[in-house]
């Protein structure tokens, strides 16, 4: 049976991306979140002092939506991540992260500095790798 991606992340997947996913990891789709869980998921309030509750909506998408082997793309929230990260080695999942390579140009005129980024994606990775 071929794996599925689950995107748990604040961004669109890039077709880049998209394709990568299908061909490395071998992917057979790629499932994006419920409206509600990416919303969530976007917006964990800094201020909170524990997000476990805050993230159970997204840990049930996860279990209910998933299977033991499927990749789960999971990114955003520091604090977040590593107890999603948790939560997916626990069931079975294998939880990636998309690595990414940063060009910056910089360009000065009479007003200040102007810093232009632009990120290319390079690799999805394991954690833990």
């Amino acid at each position: 049976m071929t794996a599925n991606l689950l995107l748990l992340f604040n961004h669109n997947l890039h077709p880049v991306q998209e394709e990568q996913a299908k061909m490395t990891l071998r992917v057979g789709r790629i499932i994006p979140p419920p409206e509600k869980i990416r919303h969530c998921w976007g917006n964990i309030p800094p201020e909170a002092e524990s997000i476990s509750a805050w993230i159970e909506p997204a840990r049930k998408w996860l279990a209910d939506a998933g299977r033991p082997g499927d990749y789960v793309l999971v990114q955003g929230d520091l604090g977040a991540c590593f107890l999603m990260v948790s939560f997916c080695l626990a069931k079975g999942f294998v939880p990636v992260y998309a690595t990414t390579r940063r060009l910056a140009r910089e360009k000065s005129d009479s007003r200040g500095v102007i810093l232009y980024h632009r990120f290319e994606h390079v690799r999805f990775r394991k954690y833990g790798k």
